[in-house]
């Protein structure tokens, strides 16, 4: 390390004003600072010191990722393989199946290894491409504007991938993570300067542009996983599409009981119980599926005091109560019938709780605030997933509602505790 010190040390002439790479200081400085701490810090005078910087910040976020990500590696792999052991699939890959097949695996479902290389076999290209175009974009801002590179994108690229089947097209990957990028953040200064949740617009991006990908119904030559026997087409595979999709399919106006067989069922024709769908063990985007790795996301953010529990409790108890309010109710849409703590366990609710919904820029600020914006996510994920069928999943939307809201939330608390200040002082 000492080397590497010596090595950045001296060739930092060559990237400081009047320096020949003058214009690529931000590449250099973002190398720096990410093997070592910055060397420009206050040792006196009268500065708030804190040891939470942004470095930090990000770095703690990735950690609390962490659970969700062997998650993904493991259940892609693992719902795969169930399905190809059992007959019911058949790998189609171009590429991906003779480096798994040369690495001496065979589909096996009871094999934790076999399981985790197929799914890194997916989820990694998702994850490279996303880096490479994301990050490739912010260098270009970074040195047109003349600022450093933030760690903020780190957790952006890690973030968008988790919230994507693993079949979805590479090229579609980049486009989206190149729109959440450059119209989520960029347009409007940067980290810090933007409203809306940069890997969250990017997911809405892809939901909308190429919701056939995402779907099943569409699937290029090359980039399908698995091929069910007794069907013509092409799917997006068994960890593409998702338990609220497969409600979906349920008759209008069936019983509960109905309603809730086709969750428990699901693709494949095998029940699973809630304690399965809270460890994850179900179809889904890449890293949503396990509600209880967010939970340990969840308890990380918070002992670290980097996510706001407030928000994550306004927006469990929003969907709960609204969730019991339309389950009480008739109604249309089978996903109504689901009863409230099925709502928590489904869907990319817990990932969007606890890794989108609490983005420290885009969400509200106030105390007062984080709980209204919060509950307005809860209420709105499960609105939208009972009255628009068209949207089963409703997180997603409801969380870039709430970033919408969020300023006017503040705006209002603030002006709240003005006015009850003003009437205490009688001034």
């Amino acid at each position: 390390m000492k080397f590497l010190r010596n090595l950045l040390d001296k060739v930092e002439p060559l990237f400081t004003k009047g320096g020949k790479l003058e214009r690529l200081y931000p590449l250099y400085e973002a190398g720096d600072t990410f093997l070592f701490t910055p060397g420009e810090v206050t040792k006196s005078g009268p500065h708030v010191r804190d040891s939470l910087d942004m470095k930090r910040m990000m770095s703690t976020v990735i950690v609390a990722l962490g659970p969700c990500i062997l998650m993904a590696l493991y259940n892609t792999g693992y719902q795969a393989n169930l399905q190809i052991a059992a007959g019911t699939a058949e790998a189609i890959d171009s590429w991906r199946e003779p480096i798994y097949t040369w690495l001496g695996f065979t589909h096996d479902p009871n094999n934790v290894l076999d399981c985790f290389v197929y799914g890194a076999l997916w989820f990694l290209p998702v994850y490279v491409v996303t880096m490479a175009v994301g990050g490739t974009i912010e260098l270009i801002f970074a040195l047109v504007r003349g600022h450093e590179i933030n760690e903020g994108f780190l957790v952006t690229g890690m973030l968008y991938p988790l919230t994507l089947p693993p079949t979805t097209p590479l090229l579609v990957v980049a486009a989206g993570i190149a729109f959440g990028i450059l119209i989520g953040k960029e347009v409007f200064g940067g980290t810090g300067k933007n409203f809306l949740n940069p890997a969250l617009t990017a997911r809405a991006f892809v939901y909308f542009a190429f919701a056939n990908y995402l779907s099943g119904e569409t699937n290029p030559l090359g980039q399908g996983v698995w091929v069910a026997v007794q069907k013509s087409q092409q799917l997006d595979g068994f960890t593409g599409a998702t338990t609220l999709g497969e409600m979906m399919n349920v008759t209008a106006g069936t019983s509960p009981q109905e309603a809730m067989t086709a969750v428990t069922e699901g693709l494949t024709g095998s029940g699973f119980t809630w304690m399965d769908a809270f460890v994850g063990f179900m179809q889904g985007s890449m890293g949503e599926t396990s509600t209880l790795a967010c939970v340990i996301g969840a308890a990380i953010l918070i002992a670290t005091g980097i996510g706001s529990w407030q928000i994550m409790a306004g927006v469990v108890l929003g969907a709960l109560g609204t969730g019991a309010l339309c389950s009480a109710m008739p109604g249309d849409n089978p996903v109504a019938y689901i009863p409230p703590h099925w709502q928590l366990v489904i869907g990319g609710f817990a990932f969007g709780t606890v890794f989108m919904a609490t983005d420290p820029v885009s969400a509200a600020m106030t105390e007062t605030g984080k709980w209204w914006y919060g509950g307005l996510i809860g209420v709105m994920t499960i609105l939208i997933r009972v009255i628009n069928p068209a949207f089963p999943e409703g997180i997603m939307l409801a969380i870039l509602f709430g970033n919408v809201m969020a300023p006017t939330i503040d705006h209002v608390v603030i002006q709240a505790n003005v006015k009850r200040r003003l009437a205490r002082y009688g001034t």
